[in-house]
């Protein structure tokens, strides 16, 4: 219906696989616009609405933008009560205004199941824009947030999450990813994307596909929280886990000593993940300076490589 050729200031949005969708509004500047909405992974409300709006977030940051403006996405039961309605909208309010981003409002529906996110805008020096298409051969692969978020929230539905292992995954997926996010732009870095759904793998999938690079991951530098490997072992997997799997595998060469469950982790789909940025070896040690510089955790668990 749509040709991307027909929209020349539209830049990304129709046909990369691309985490927002970007419109150029002068010679300068771009406007980033994505939304996002899930149901609840953990089971205070307050915390709910925090890693929504976390999550929603993450998609300008990994386009490299600064979010100013969003809007509710909402969809409750009739029968929950206000009071749990009201802490979801808090949690996501004060995670906003940690972002330095305004809620202006938003829709409500009833539905049978909680759903809850956001709308958000954000701005973008044109020339700065983040994409998965920008990875170039050699290019330093840097994860910015542990894995196993997903495993454990399903093990937390399950009833069978130790109270310190949910605790720790409400903690990195209540982080925002603005300043991974501003460390890219000011390195010029051009390529980013963040882990969610589609998991580790999926996702550096199609940062490769789309940037006609291939990409080695190092195993033993991929970080976890910590009770991901038990319940991995557990098989506490969401089904996101197993559909992941069904797709991205045959685009991945596992080495042999990388057993079951490491594989289906790497296939775990995250809430609010952190970002996975693409860094040229000559600006690593920049990279690291200013990470340091920000108390910024990260972590480099692979490369890029010529071919596919």
């Amino acid at each position: 219906i749509f040709n991307a050729q027909d929209y020349p200031d539209l830049l990304v949005g129709i046909e990369p696989p691309d985490d927002a969708a970007v419109w150029r509004i002068d010679e300068t500047r771009s406007i980033v616009v994505t939304t996002d909405f899930f149901t609840p992974v953990v089971d205070e409300p307050y915390d709910y609405g925090a890693i929504s709006a976390a999550n929603s977030l993450s998609d300008i940051y990994a386009m490299g933008a600064d979010p100013f403006l969003a809007l509710n996405i909402a969809a409750f039961p009739p029968e929950l009560p206000a009071d749990f309605l009201s802490q979801i909208i808090r949690g996501a309010a004060e995670k906003a205004k940690e972002a330095g981003v305004i809620i202006a409002g938003g829709h409500t529906i009833q539905d049978k199941e909680p759903k809850f996110g956001l709308v958000v805008i954000g701005m973008v020096e044109t020339h700065k824009i983040l994409t998965k298409s920008g990875v170039q051969p050699d290019d330093i692969l840097i994860l910015t947030k542990p894995l196993g978020m997903g495993v454990t929230t399903t093990a937390n539905k399950a009833e069978k999450a130790k109270k310190e292992d949910i605790e720790e995954a409400k903690f990195w997926m209540r982080k925002l990813n603005k300043i991974p996010s501003k460390i890219a732009t000011q390195l010029n870095l051009k390529a980013a994307t963040d882990i969610t759904g589609f998991s580790l793998l999926g996702h550096a999938y199609e940062m490769a596909n789309s940037s006609k690079v291939g990409i080695i991951f190092n195993s033993q530098d991929i970080p976890f929280i910590k009770g991901a490997r038990y319940y991995g072992e557990k098989w506490f997997f969401a089904g996101g886990a197993a559909d992941n799997r069904l797709f991205y595998e045959k685009f991945v060469e596992f080495s042999t000593d990388i057993d079951e469950v490491t594989r289906m982790l790497l296939f775990d789909p995250q809430t609010s993940g952190g970002l996975l940025l693409a860094c040229p070896p000559n600006k690593y040690s920049e990279f690291e300076v200013a990470a340091k510089n920000q108390n910024m955790p990260y972590w480099k668990i692979g490369h890029a490589f010529h071919g596919t």
